[in-house]
Order: structure tokens, then sequence, then C-alpha cells
């Protein structure tokens, strides 16, 4: 299962985002789930960036029970204090465009 996360962040609240990732990371890898790239961009004001991370699961199951394990609550508090705006892309694996292929 891959899944493709937009996230706007506000840019005062940037250390507390990246310290809930950094213990999402820790539950994700318990269910086999990993961060595997993460891109970030300018967002549509100076507040806030966007950073897009690409997420994969061995599948819905393990994504679930990512979602509902209880380590992950205990730091939603630094996500809400600094997440304005979440799109969530559940999708595939897609061709891969490499020269010489």
């Amino acid at each position: 299962m891959t899944l493709v996360a937009i996230i706007t962040v506000k840019r005062a609240a940037l250390e507390g985002f990246r310290e809930f990732e950094r213990q999402a990371a820790m539950v994700m890898a318990s269910y086999g789930g990993r961060i595997e790239r993460t891109v970030v961009t300018d967002g549509p004001t100076p507040e806030v960036l966007k950073e897009i991370h690409v997420v994969t699961f061995p599948d819905e199951v393990a994504f679930r029970a990512y979602r509902d394990d209880a380590r992950l609550a205990r730091h939603a508090h630094l996500r809400e204090a600094s997440v304005v705006d979440t799109e969530v892309l559940v999708g595939e694996e897609g061709p891969r465009y490499e020269a010489g292929r």
C-alpha cells in the first residue's frame, strides 16, 4: 500500500511537526510502514510550507493498526499545533522511469 500525504505546516511550529513525524515513523516501523521519501515546498503564504511524504505499508490492515496505535495518539498534540491541512492520496506502486530501461 502506497500513500502520498501532502501536509501544510506552520513554519513557526515546524520543529514540533518534525518531532511528531519522528515519533510517527517509529510507530509505523512496528507495523512494517515507512516514510520512503519527503519533499518540502513553499506554501501558498509565507507562514506555511508543504511537506509531501511518500509512505508505504504492507497492507491496509497494517495502516489501520498504525493509525489506531495509542503511541501515535500520545504525540497528537504536536501535530495539532503545527498542521493546517492534510491531504492523503492512496495508490499503488507505479512504473519506474529510469534512463536506459
